[in-house]
Formats: structure tokens, sequence, C-alpha cells
């Protein structure tokens, strides 16, 4: 009875799942927070310890393994993390065999608190070091704690071919870079995952034909700044003593990675994220008005309207330079949907601030967007040079304006939609109706109509009939020409 207390008390959090590998006997359990970086590493361990004799388990209690692969970009997500590891915790008192471990940014960040002052897990493993999870989890079965959080300079596990957890066999993620070199004050990214550094091309189209061949229809090329993808051989952005090894290399910049894409593969769809504003290229914009099978579409995170805080946060472009780049944007690509991240309440902030925040979102009138109040994170230059002056009934309001505001242009910009004939690709079952699909425009827009006789995975035409701010509802007319 304890037992099933213990289990039925905390459901939250869904466990990663995937086909199970025969022959295997031990069970992981892992769960997943944050970007959709974390979920692409999630399906990197994986596969690393399916080859370990792991197959991936729904049922906490029956694991020999729990892993949770963390996110420290707000507060909020570390507390979530916590109290699943104090869960876990409490489960391992059932079953004392289980072994927990922490894996990703938080892992990175907070090494010495888990093992020795929290002492809520066996194991700790930074995000370049998934490789040597065989070894820890044998020091771990050894009776040690185990912890390897070192960074790497040239990491990319290329060489790693993804398992797809809890995939609906239509679309992936595939990672092109890693690490971030772009020190925005507010952020622990560069901290937590270390130098930039781009994957060989390669090994990205052989990874995508394995995803052709296994008949998945859409991808989405990640990084933590896609626009600054740049091989040459080495594979790092900037490594200067490499420079005459490589001078007679063609390097590869990201508008040519993308271009490689639609061009290599034609029937299945590509998207990216995310993008930062400094780096976009025209060529990119140009490459994605050239192919139809790049999604019109683009995460482009502002954070802020005002020039004096993106200065502060160490963004290297200013407001105005944003609003020309939206406008290239929009001349080149007239039907592009432009979504955002925006933090309000950053250090300093003032009311004028935030009004030139309202006032961007205002010329913009994005799709939609990712709204937080700031929150300051250990460790970051933010949190060293600046107080964190803005008081939270302050913070709750600018953020319920900015929600209010983006809301109200999402519903205006599904509008636009009614009416017209858009391709969609089926992804699932609608969450609301049994009897209905769900599926994306090019736009990332989600729209959901009715099954008839139509399947998963198939791009049909449907007409747009009615909208909410987050949905469009219509009715299918036929099959793509991309079917």
């Amino acid at each position: 009875m304890e037992h099933e207390k213990v289990i039925k008390e905390e459901q939250q959090g869904t466990a990663l799942v995937t086909d199970l590998t025969p022959g295997n006997s031990k069970k992981l359990f892992i769960e997943s927070y944050g970007c959709q970086m974390n979920m692409n590493d999630s399906e990197i361990v994986a596969s690393i310890l399916a080859k370990e004799g792991y197959n991936t388990t729904q049922k906490l209690e029956d694991a020999d393994l729990v892993l949770v692969n963390t996110c420290s970009i707000r507060d909020k997500a570390e507390q979530t993390i916590r109290k699943r590891l104090v869960y876990y915790n409490r489960i391992k008192e059932i079953n004392p065999s289980m072994k927990v471990g922490v894996l990703g940014c938080m892992a990175e960040r907070l090494k010495s608190k888990f093992l020795e002052e929290e002492k809520i897990v066996d194991l700790v493993v930074g995000p370049d070091a998934y490789r040597d999870l065989p070894n820890l989890v044998q020091e771990v079965t050894e009776g040690r704690d185990a912890v390897n959080v070192i960074l790497s300079k040239d990491e990319t596990y290329g060489d790693v071919s993804p398992v797809r957890l809890n995939s609906n066999g239509v679309s992936a993620f595939v990672s092109i870079t890693r690490g971030c070199d772009n020190m925005c004050t507010f952020c622990v990214v560069p901290f937590t995952r270390g130098r930039e550094r781009s994957r060989d091309p390669k090994s990205i189209l052989e990874e995508i034909k394995d995803m052709a061949d296994r008949n998945y229809k859409e991808i989405t090329l990640l990084g933590q700044n896609v626009d600054s993808y740049l091989w040459y051989g080495g594979g790092l952005k900037k490594d200067f003593k490499k420079a005459s090894e490589i001078a007679q290399q063609t390097a590869v910049d990201f508008a040519q990675l993308l271009d490689m894409c639609a061009v290599s593969f034609p029937k299945i769809r590509f998207r990216f994220s995310t993008s930062n504003p400094q780096d976009m290229s025209m060529s990119v914009i140009h490459t994605m008005a050239k192919h139809k099978n790049i999604c019109k579409y683009i995460h482009l995170p502002i954070q802020s309207g005002s020039t004096t805080i993106l200065k502060r946060m160490n963004r290297q472009h200013t407001r105005e330079e944003y609003l020309s780049l939206v406008e290239n944007i929009r001349k080149i690509i007239p039907d592009c949907a432009l979504s955002q991240d925006m933090i309000t309440g950053f250090c300093g902030e003032t009311e004028e601030d935030h009004k030139q925040t309202l006032s961007l979102m205002e010329k913009v009138k994005y799709d939609f967007g990712f709204m937080f109040a700031y929150s300051e994170r250990p460790g970051t230059l933010a949190a060293k040079k600046y107080e964190d002056d803005v008081p939270l009934e302050v913070k709750k309001r600018r953020l319920t304006e900015i929600i209010n505001l983006q809301q109200k242009h999402s519903l205006y910009r599904t509008q636009q939609h009614v009416g017209k004939v858009e391709e969609v690709l089926i992804e699932g079952t609608s969450k609301k109706s049994d009897t209905h699909w769900k599926g994306r425009n090019t736009q990332n827009t989600v729209i959901v109509f009715p099954k008839e006789h139509y399947k998963l995975g198939d791009f049909v035409m449907v007409k747009v009939e009615s909208c909410t701010s987050a949905t469009l509802i219509g009715k299918a007319v036929g099959y793509s020409e991309n079917n």
C-alpha cells in the first residue's frame, strides 16, 4: 500500500520511451526538461545506454537507472527538477538498487550540491560527457559517486545515431551545433554547455538520410544559435590555431547547410531553431525563400524592445537593427511567421523601457512568443554586475501586459489564415478530440481537422474555417502534391 501511495502521489512528467532492443534486460527511466536541445541530448543518452543493455521504461518504480535531463535557464525549472529528485529518492526507498542521475545544464552548475551537500543523486553528467555514462554507471554500481562535467571544445556526438524518444514517427530533431559563444549577461548556457562548435555537415546529412529512410517527414535543425553554424574541418567557429591547416578547405555556413538539406531531401520539410538576430544573414533568408520545403517560420528572440536594456543584456544588436532585419524578412518572405522570446523586469528596466518592448511588439505583431519575468541565474554576468532591482509585483504586471498583447497579436495572425487552403503535415491526434487530427502549416501554426480517411504522416491540404489565438480549425480538401 505504501508503494502504491508513493507512486500515485506524484505522476507529473512524461517518461521518454523508445522501441525495445531485443536482449536488453536493464531498465532506464529518463525525463527531459527545458529546450529541444535537451530532448535531443536525451535521445543521444538513450542510444549510448541501449548498447549497455538498457531499454527505456515508463514505470519509474521498475527502473534500474533513473536520469533527469535538466534545464538551468530559469529558477522555476530548477525548482521543478529538485522536486522530481526528491520524489525519485522516495521511490528509491522502495527500490534500493535503483540509481539516480542528473544530466545536462543543471548537473554542470550544481554538481557539488547534488553529490555532497544534498546527497540526492548517485551520478552527475554534464552535456559533453554522455559518452562516459557506461563508466560512470559502473562507478556507481561499485559503490562510488560518479561525476563528469568536463566541457569539451569539440564534442558534437556527430557519430552517435540518436534513438527517437516518444517519437510520432513523423518529425525529429537533428542537432547541428552545441554550446554558445554569445555571452548574454542573463544566460547560463555558455557556462553549462560550453563553447560553440559546429557539426560536420556530412554527419548531419547522414542522420537526415536515416530519418528519410525511416519515412520521417519533417526535420528541425537545432542549435543554441543555428545562424552562426560554420564548419571547416575542425568544427569550431573560432579556432585560429587550425587556420593554416584548413586554409584550403571550403567552409560551410548555415545558409549553405540549409540549402544542402533542402536540395538533398526535397520530400522532407525543414525547420530550424534558434536564430540570433545579430547572426542571421540575408543569404539564410534568401535560401528560405528559394525552397518550398523550408518552412516559412523563424523563431527570432529579441528579449527586450529597449536598446538600453539590450546593451545591458549584451545582445549584439539594437532595437533598430532588429526591426530592420524583420523588415527584410517580411520583404523577401511575405508569409513568414515570427515568434519571440521576451524577458521582462531585467536589471534596471524602467517603465519607459517596458513601453519600448510593447511598441516593438506592436510593430512586429509576432505570431506567438515565449515570455518570462527575469530570474537571476547564479554565475551569470548579470548576477555579478547588476542588481535585480525590479520588484516582483512590477515584473508580474509587465509580464501580464506583454502576454495580453501577444495574445491579441496571435489572434490577429491566425485570423489571416481563415478562408485559405494550406498544407498540413499530420503529426498526431488532437488533444481535445479523438476524431480529429492535428498538424502544423509552414508557419508552425497548429491546425486541427476531422480525421476522415487520412493517416499519420500524410501531407494534407486543409481549408481553414475558423480559429482561436493559438489554433486553426478546418476541413481537409485533399492530399498535398508532396504526399
